[in-house]
């Protein structure tokens, strides 16, 4: 199994937006090939850091999604949205 975990902090109080987009989403990413499970989760201590964890049959199925789909399956952030400078990561996980 591989792991993609992307970690953002919202600036502007949108942080209930932003996880409601996420529960509302289209859904796109469901039907890649490989893609098993989404989390998203945010630490108790900070509501407005999001984490958003991917589980993938493997690195090659998400890398293939990242690269054919990635940006389609974001069309849908909320408008006005502002990230912390330098809050942004992605790391991957075995």
């Amino acid at each position: 199994m591989f792991i993609a975990l992307s970690v953002f902090e919202v600036a502007n109080d949108m942080a209930d937006e932003v996880k409601q987009a996420f529960v509302k989403r289209p859904h796109l990413v469901d039907n890649a090939a490989g893609f098993l499970e989404m989390k998203v989760l945010s630490p108790q201590d900070n509501g407005s850091e999001i984490w958003v964890m991917t589980y993938w049959e493997d690195d090659k199925s998400y890398n293939v999604w990242y690269k054919d789909h990635m940006k389609e399956a974001h069309q849908d952030i909320p408008k006005g949205l502002k990230l912390v400078p330098g809050s942004t990561k992605v790391r991957f996980f075995d």
